[in-house]
């Protein structure tokens, strides 16, 4: 197959492979990732048995994609990877039924050649070579083929001021590829998960919210399809959960995040330029999110939901607080959080605690601790929306 073609889509296998119901699994020891030649990349991995596969190559920053069907990872982190032209690799779901192997590269580079051996299991070879930017650029902006592509950002909508439940969209931080914080045998992403099935189950009982999640289970979803996924749920505040880890200092407690152009202090803005990292390196780039939606109308939109978003974080600092649950010394910070970023609806991101600290991680894994958090924010989102209406009904006075 033409080089120029495998750059774009590669389905290799598909026929045979389509029939398999069983999750293939890469053999580390078999697997590498090394330097080839005067200066190309050469990708060989050895799978359990043979699946429908693609690789593609991205731009911003350049790095290749290898999307497989069904294909268990877990051991990615014992492949050997001595190729200095790659600066980082991640592993792991990206939707539904499939997963994703990205390498981040120091250059522009594009497939000269890619193929799967099967027989003895699978075995996929990818090799790389030196590209010139330009041609770099054209093979990265190949479109999706059509029902592959993300979900893109919707334009903001008005929203009918209608009784009834407020619709709450919970969004686990994290998943799939993107594991989040680490403290093995624990992940933010499977932690953010359990914690974010609990608050709706909350939330539920209370009887005054509806409630959807932006992931059920341990996927990959884009921070911009996340705002769209809450916007196609008539959501009405959008809360996102997390539980990361500071590699410098202490950071104890639960600390809650709105939208600023500027971070509130340095943490804050090296946490919020991670979470879109974390985007880039899974395969998504959020470069143009902004242009989807015309700078006026998202000022106008920003202008009045700016001080719901602080009244919204009062509201739950003081809920947690009456709780008796510790927050940082900060509780209240500020930063440009990709996914705070949806113009029209009041959006909120809520560190539960950070993973690095064993107080906060002892916390977390405790059912009981979790459960008074939950309380909490369902008692500071109540408070709220009694605000909210009352405010709105003064203004249509």
């Amino acid at each position: 197959m033409a080089a120029g073609v495998m750059a774009g889509l590669a389905l290799a296998g598909m026929a045979p492979a389509q029939e398999l119901t069983g999750l293939a699994r890469l053999d580390p020891a078999r697997s590498s990732v090394t330097d080839s030649g005067w200066s190309g990349i050469a990708v060989e991995l050895q799978l359990s048995q043979p699946v429908p596969w693609r690789v593609r190559v991205l731009d911003g920053p350049p790095r290749l994609v290898m999307d497989f069907r069904e294909v268990d990872f877990g051991q990615v982190s014992a492949m050997p990877e001595t190729s200095d032209h790659v600066s980082a690799l991640r592993a792991g779901g990206f939707r539904t039924g499939w997963s994703r192997l990205v390498l981040e590269l120091d250059g522009p580079f594009t497939v000269a050649e890619a193929g799967m051996q099967t027989g003895d299991g699978a075995r996929i070879r990818v090799e790389l070579d030196a590209a010139d930017p330009e041609d770099f650029a054209a093979r990265a902006a190949i479109p999706e083929p059509p029902g592959w592509a993300l979900p893109k950002a919707t334009l903001p909508e008005q929203r009918a001021q209608g009784q009834g439940p407020l619709t709450v969209v919970l969004d686990p931080g994290h998943g799939g590829i993107d594991p989040g914080a680490e403290r093995p045998p624990v992940t933010e992403a499977s932690l953010m998960l359990t914690f974010a099935r609990e608050v709706k189950e909350a939330l539920l009982r209370d009887g005054t919210f509806r409630v959807a999640m932006t992931r059920e289970e341990d996927v990959f979803v884009p921070l911009e399809t996340r705002i769209t996924l809450a916007r196609a749920a008539g959501g009405q505040v959008f809360v996102s959960l997390h539980a990361d880890a500071i590699a410098e200092g202490e950071a104890v407690g639960a600390t809650l995040y709105t939208l600023a152009d500027e971070a509130s202090d340095a943490a804050a803005r090296a946490l919020a330029e991670r979470h879109d990292r974390d985007d880039l390196l899974s395969g998504v780039d959020l470069t143009g999110h902004d242009d989807l939606v015309a700078t006026v109308l998202m000022d106008m939109a920003r202008a009045e939901t700016g001080p719901r978003n602080e009244r919204l974080a009062l509201a739950l600092e003081a809920a947690i607080k009456a709780e008796g649950l510790a927050m940082h010394r900060h509780p209240r910070q500020a930063a440009g959080f990709s996914v705070l970023k949806s113009p029209d609806l009041p959006s909120i991101l809520v560190e539960t605690g950070f993973m690095s600290s064993d107080a906060d991680l002892g916390r977390l894994r405790d059912p009981a601790w979790r459960a008074r958090m939950a309380r909490a924010l369902v008692e500071g989102l109540k408070a709220w929306a009694r605000e909210d209406a009352a405010l709105k009904d003064l203004l249509r006075r």
